[in-house]
């Protein structure tokens, strides 16, 4: 059992880490911008006559832009942090649940509805600047204000038909299951998990997007050319309307098990050829040729069962609510005080993930080397770098925190030096 914690320790942690998180964001994004514009003048070598300047500074200035909003959006998650928890949002939200419901778990829904409610129109107006000021200004935006609104009671409808069951059915289990209740909300989050998996690319991606079967009958045929070479089976092939939000370009798979689905922007394939098509698609493979989506998946369900665990051990503490500023203790404020100041907690691990994450796409590239050509690999990624106007050059602790993906240089001199085995024409 946890030592009982004293209301002080918790708020002088609290206070630490809250530190660590906010000044170490600002110092790593200031970071970046530093490094950026230090090399904003000049192309890198390795992209020299690939590249143009123009295009160089074009990506530098968006990547500044885009820092200078992060800053405001850390101090402004940060403030809304602080609000919530020692400010008394949370006891504000927890005596509106109370006068509106008097069951007890559905208290604890509308608590958890309240605060997502609150949080997602406080988060508009940054928002809002992202797609009609920041992402226009670079000619990404396609969104018009009534689509960014649809979108917007599109998500709470899907929150309130699929969120409130699993709300009440969490919340009940924290109650009725004793000391083990973990246990068994854990089970119930894995299924959820699973079923939403399976059923996104049917149901709920349509809501959003449109869609279509690709009519391209020649990169078809070299598709599944491809899908027989790498023994991959998938529920069909089919083109997305991505244009219709962003002019970003970008190519995914979704589902599970037999049911997955390559799914393709448009502004993707508007701006590859065929033979880069298909490199792009074969590094995707590559994450399922070598489990990544299933080690991920797995590591996912084993960290959850982990912070349930620890929350199982904070439930009882009321020094856990009182350190954070809350008075009004329940199983719903447990999970929510909980979710909200975990980030604060990990922040100075997230290089672990980010590092795996790296080596996932190395190993991906390799794989799209040994089932297509790696130079079509490499001219689709810097086609990509262009048009989405990703920065060529990124600061070196920036990019163990927060980079998925290796460098541009990194990723494409290891595609140039990868075996480049006879590939059937």
């Amino acid at each position: 059992m946890l030592t009982s914690l004293s209301a002080n320790t918790v708020y002088l942690l609290f206070l630490l880490f809250f530190a660590i998180s906010v000044l170490g964001q600002l110092w790593l994004s200031f970071r970046q911008s530093k490094t950026v514009l230090a090399h904003r003048a000049n192309v890198p070598a390795a992209f020299v006559g690939v590249v143009s300047l123009s295009e160089h500074q074009k990506a530098a200035d968006y990547t500044l832009a885009k820092q200078r909003l992060a800053r405001y959006e850390i101090l402004f998650q940060a403030g809304l942090l602080l609000v919530f928890t020692l400010g008394g949002g949370l006891d504000a939200l927890a005596r509106v649940s109370q006068l509106l419901v008097a069951q007890p778990i559905m208290q604890g829904v509308v608590l958890i509805g309240l605060f997502a409610l609150v949080s997602m129109v406080l988060s508009w107006p940054l928002a809002l600047y992202r797609s009609f000021r920041l992402e226009a200004r670079f000619g990404f935006n396609q969104m018009r204000l009534a689509t960014f609104v649809l979108d917007q009671l599109k998500g709470v409808m899907l929150a309130v038909v699929i969120g409130t069951p699993l709300l009440f059915a969490v919340i009940y289990l924290m109650g009725a299951m004793g000391r083990w209740w973990w246990l068994y909300v854990w089970l119930l989050w894995v299924a959820f998990s699973l079923l939403l998996m399976w059923a996104y690319p049917k149901w709920l991606a349509p809501l959003f997007n449109q869609f279509v079967p690709l009519t391209d009958d020649a990169l078809r045929m070299r598709i599944d050319n491809l899908l027989q070479r790498t023994g991959f089976r998938s529920d069909g092939i089919f083109v997305m309307d991505g244009s219709k939000r962003s002019g970003h370009g970008n190519a995914y798979f979704t589902g599970l098990g037999k049911h997955k689905r390559i799914v393709f922007f448009d502004t993707l394939l508007k701006n590859m050829l065929p033979e880069e098509v298909e490199a792009v698609l074969a590094h995707e493979l590559g994450h399922f040729a070598h489990k990544h989506v299933f080690k991920q998946m797995l590591m996912t369900f084993v960290l959850a069962l982990v912070l349930l665990f620890v929350l199982g051990l904070l439930l009882p503490q009321a020094g856990f609510y009182l350190g954070l500023g809350v008075h009004f203790p329940s199983y719903a404020m447990a999970l929510l005080l909980f979710m909200l100041v975990l980030p604060v907690f990990t922040f100075p691990f997230s290089p672990l993930t980010s590092v795996l994450s790296r080596k996932n796409e190395f190993e991906a590239d390799r794989f799209a080397a040994q089932y297509a050509q790696a130079q079509d690999l490499i001219h689709a990624l810097t086609k990509l770098y262009r048009h989405n106007a990703a920065s060529l050059v990124s600061d070196v602790w920036y990019s163990r925190f927060y980079d998925s993906h290796p460098g541009a240089d990194q990723r494409i001199q290891a595609l140039q030096q990868a075996p480049r085995p006879h590939l059937p024409k």
